[in-house]
C-alpha cells in the first residue's frame, strides 16, 4: 500500500456541525441570508444539521446510528451488508438507519462497482461538532 505523507499542521479536518436551533432562529437566519443575496452580497455557505430541540436531536442521533457513522469512517465497509455484520445488527435496521442518516446528509450512499456491493456507505468528514445555544 502506498501512503502519502501529509503535514498534520496543514491538513484540515473536515467537520460537520450538528446543533439545536429554534424554528424562529432558523427563519431569522434564512431571512438575513435572503436579504444579503437580494442586495448582491456574497453569502458564506454554512453546512450543518440543526434540530428544534435536544430531544429531537437525541431521537435521531441515537447511539446505534452514531456507532454506524464511526464504523463507516474507520472500517470503510464495501456494502450495507458488510456494515451490518460489523455492527452485529440486522440488515433491515441498518438500512433504515442509513436512510435517515443519508437524508440528513451525514452519510453518502454510492453505487458499488459489483452487483454484490450494490450500495457503499461513506462518511465524508472526520468530526461531528455539536452546537447548542444556552
Amino acid at each position: 500500500m502506498n501512503f502519502d505523507r501529509v503535514n498534520v499542521h496543514t491538513m484540515r479536518t473536515r467537520r460537520v456541525k450538528i446543533g439545536v436551533r429554534s424554528t424562529e432562529e432558523g427563519l431569522q437566519e434564512f431571512g438575513a441570508t435572503l436579504k444579503a443575496l437580494q442586495a448582491g452580497k456574497k453569502v458564506r455557505k454554512q453546512a450543518g444539521v440543526y434540530f428544534v430541540s435536544v430531544e429531537a436531536m437525541r431521537r435521531v442521533l441515537t447511539e446505534s446510528r452514531l456507532a454506524l457513522l464511526h464504523l463507516i469512517r474507520t472500517r470503510r465497509p464495501r456494502s450495507i451488508a458488510s456494515l451490518a455484520k460489523l455492527a452485529k445488527r440486522d440488515f433491515k435496521n441498518v438500512y433504515g438507519d442509513l436512510q435517515i442518516l443519508g437524508e440528513l446528509g451525514l452519510v453518502q450512499l454510492d453505487q458499488g462497482q459489483n452487483l454484490r456491493d450494490q450500495v457503499v456507505p461513506t462518511v465524508k468528514y472526520e468530526r461531528i461538532q455539536f452546537e447548542i445555544a444556552v
